[in-house]
């Protein structure tokens, strides 16, 4: 099954994540200096290379779809609209039947590998990537430096050359006018905000999508680190909305909940296995402690356990009296609305 058509972990705030490198092969200039007949030796090359490699990937050139066909790939975010529009004659990608693993070739640079998966799986994309990379490595001569790392045409690239980004559904703070704030604390932690199909795109239908801006001088366990680190933050603006939606009813109401939320949620970071599996996952990581204000309401504290260290991540917190479900079915629209 496609990986757009399933659901991921932190679905209802994360639709989507993905790993992209960007990397060049040493023999030949960099993609803004190569002659078309360079191009095609490019593609040609990693074409040779792809049986070892492996994962089902097979090559397809721009030049040989039709329009709909490179639409749906831009739909998908798999490839970039600048690609589709100005790299028709020269353009390939690899691509394999998952459609999870896509690697434009003759972008921007020689290759931009990239790996995709449904909700917040950075981690395990990340696993993915280092194999996938490594393969390349050996068929391939890579540009590569000892000071600066990988050589990309982009200097904003050169280091990891690696870009983590997660697409991200924020409907309430947009509604309620947080998210200026939350873009704020993205910004400070060296994130870039942008629109659905990344660089020079606006946001459109409260979609954003969340990447890092250095490559250099930062390790890839510290891109990724970041990366969560921004997630839960977007998790707990959720805390920052219940506060203020209290204040309006009772300013001593309102502190006595949030202090009895983030009580809880200490506790949880003690014992992560406090909490009880949510009955509308199916996911033994993903867990919820409720808050109980009165009798009648109360608040669920939603969690997922890293399998990693077993560290908590708070994904969401909800009015016990809101339909989880229809979280979910909104996710699952959005993935459906890809199904070309």
């Amino acid at each position: 099954m496609n990986w757009y058509l399933q659901s991921g972990k932190e679905s209802d705030v994360v639709v989507s994540s993905r790993i992209r490198l960007a990397r060049n092969i040493i023999e030949y200039p960099f993609e803004t200096r190569c002659s078309k007949k360079e191009n095609e030796e490019i593609v040609n090359k990693i074409k040779e290379v792809l049986p070892s490699i492996g994962y089902g990937l097979k090559i397809l050139k721009l030049k040989d779809m039709d329009d709909i066909t490179k639409m749906s790939l831009v739909e998908k975010r798999l490839v970039s609209p600048d690609f589709v529009m100005n790299k028709n004659d020269i353009g390939a990608i690899a691509i394999n039947e998952e459609e999870n693993i896509c690697i434009m070739i003759n972008e921007e640079d020689h290759l931009r590998l990239q790996v995709f998966a449904p909700g917040f799986e950075i981690e395990e994309l990340l696993k993915l990537m280092v194999e996938i990379d490594t393969k390349f490595g050996k068929a391939l001569n890579y540009a590569y430096n000892d000071k600066y790392g990988y050589l990309t045409a982009c200097p904003t690239n050169v280091g990891t050359g690696m870009r983590v980004s997660v697409m991200v559904h924020l409907p309430a703070l947009t509604k309620t006018g947080n998210i200026q704030k939350v873009l704020h604390i993205i910004n400070s932690f060296g994130m870039n905000i942008r629109g659905i199909y990344g660089e020079g795109s606006k946001a459109a239908g409260d979609m954003y999508q969340i990447s890092n801006k250095q490559t250099l001088g930062v390790s890839e366990e510290e891109i990724i680190n970041n990366m969560k680190i921004i997630v839960e933050t977007l998790a707990k603006s959720c805390l920052d909305n219940i506060f203020n939606y209290n204040m309006q009813y009772s300013s001593k109401n309102a502190l006595e909940v949030d202090k009895n939320i983030r009580a809880q949620i200490n506790n949880l970071n003690k014992f992560s296995y406090l909490g009880k599996l949510i009955p509308e996952m199916s996911d033994s990581h993903f867990r919820e402690i409720i808050y109980k204000k009165s009798r009648h309401s109360g608040y669920r504290i939603m969690y997922f356990v890293s399998d990693y260290d077993n560290s908590i991540h708070i994904f969401n917190i909800i009015n016990s009296k809101q339909n989880f479900n229809q979280i979910l079915k909104l996710h699952n629209y959005f993935n459906n609305y890809f199904n070309f």
